[in-house]
């Protein structure tokens, strides 16, 4: 099994930063590409970034210049980081990460999601 805990939530005034951080821990074998999304009122889950096994990062169209994601193999941790942030980031933001564990190959996991409030 694999846990994801999220921390780094909370409510900002417009322009201001936050930092996402996402730990995993468990019977993980390898951790593969890691990333973090966002969903709003609807179903639907956008992607904001990902980040792979090399450092390459893919970053929304609404979010480059303003977020960065990196990762510490390591610790096994993601972060992301929300610079000059608007109301329009409003939602509550998962960290995915896939992982091969001793029991399964690799498949992705989801955090329990953290709130980002953008506003006045």
């Amino acid at each position: 099994q694999v846990q994801l805990v999220e921390s780094g939530g909370g409510l900002v005034q417009p322009g201001g930063s936050l930092t996402l951080s996402c730990a995993a821990s468990g019977s993980i074998l390898n951790v593969g590409t890691m990333g973090w999304y966002r969903q709003g009122p609807g179903p639907q889950r956008d992607r904001v970034a990902t980040i792979n096994t090399g450092g390459g990062a893919v970053y929304a169209d609404s979010v480059k210049g303003r977020f960065t994601i990196s990762r510490d193999d390591a610790k096994k941790t993601v972060v992301l980081q929300l610079n000059n942030l608007k109301p329009e980031d409003t939602d509550v933001y998962y960290c995915n990460v896939d992982a091969r564990t001793a029991f399964a190959g690799f498949r992705a996991y989801w955090g329990q999601g953290t709130q980002v409030t953008v506003s006045e």
